[in-house]
């Protein structure tokens, strides 16, 4: 998805499972990702880059971009990020092409400051209340151990 102008990024989450047998190297290689790649990421328009991994092996990453068609096709061309993309590919599980590329998208199906914006520009008679439970109901649980002990 492409956004121009005042838009907001795109956001992106994508998707690969790394060998379980490689999660520790492969925590090692990104405690100190090489400074030429880091450029290109960043020269390439991708932001908030964030990798997250579970201890099986399940990796989830997220990055913003204003254009990732553009950003992925620069950092395919881009003579820096060769070598990485290479040493990393090894490390995932069944995965044809490039990381950075051959990665599944996640479609997001939330975004709370999407729906937040949103939310301020409606009609607040028509914005549905907030559930019963509240501040005073919460101040109020306190005491009602005293009236009704279990």
């Amino acid at each position: 998805m492409s956004t121009t102008g005042s838009a907001a990024p795109s956001r992106v989450c994508f998707q690969l499972q790394v060998q379980p047998n490689r999660i520790d190297e492969y925590r090692q290689r990104h405690a100190a990702v090489w400074p030429e790649m880091l450029q290109a990421i960043a020269d390439a328009g991708r932001r908030n880059y964030s990798l997250f991994l579970r201890q099986d092996g399940l990796l989830i990453g997220y990055y913003e971009t204003d254009d990732d068609a553009a950003a992925q096709s620069a950092l395919e061309s881009d003579p820096r990020t060769a070598a990485w993309e290479a040493a990393m590919a090894e490390f995932f599980v069944q995965l044809d092409g490039r990381p950075d590329q051959a990665a599944p998208r996640l479609l997001e199906i939330f975004n709370l400051e999407a729906q937040l914006s949103a939310a301020s520009v409606a009609d607040p008679a028509s914005t549905p209340a907030p559930p019963a439970a509240s501040a005073a109901s919460a101040s109020d649980a306190g005491s009602s151990s005293e009236r009704n002990p279990s």
